[in-house]
């Protein structure tokens, strides 16, 4: 059973994950445009922290960093061996209903031209293109994307 919790980037199993997603980034995008927060980073008060796991195998991490009136998708990595099972969706799912919980109207992302499947999952859940938010300045790597919220 797949079960969704608040976790702490540092435990083991989930550094490792966060590791193998910050190397898969370093491939891909030139370091001015890679945004991939560091382990220590997500442990601040403003980032909400979740894995997904299947009995004592973590199979993905996610998490929202609060901004002025909206929370940004930071983290999201799903394990190879989990890709396709839901587990992406659930931890959006989850993402979502933080945001929600705190009273948040808007989910904002930034993802990688390059990452076509994330792309895909992020529309297949309501979320459209838009122009660079926050600190982020367009390049040629970025996708920016949002979605409105029900509170």
């Amino acid at each position: 059973m797949l079960v969704i919790e608040a976790s702490d980037p540092r435990e083991t199993g989930v550094k490792q994950l966060l590791e193998s997603s910050h190397a898969l980034m370093a491939e891909l995008f030139p370091p001015e445009e890679n945004f991939a927060l560091d382990i220590e980073d997500l442990c601040t008060p403003d980032i909400h922290f979740f894995t997904a796991r299947e009995g004592g195998e973590i199979l993905g991490t996610g998490a929202i960093a609060v901004r002025e009136g909206y929370a940004e998708v930071k983290s999201m990595f799903t394990s190879q061996a989990a890709r396709g099972k839901g587990v992406a969706a659930a931890l959006l799912r989850q993402l979502e209903d933080q945001a929600r919980a705190l009273g948040l109207t808007a989910l904002k992302l930034e993802t990688g031209e390059d990452l076509a499947a994330a792309v895909r999952l992020y529309e297949r859940h309501g979320f459209t293109r838009c122009g660079a938010f926050g600190d982020y300045q367009p390049n040629a790597s970025s996708v920016f994307m949002e979605k409105q919220l029900d509170v």
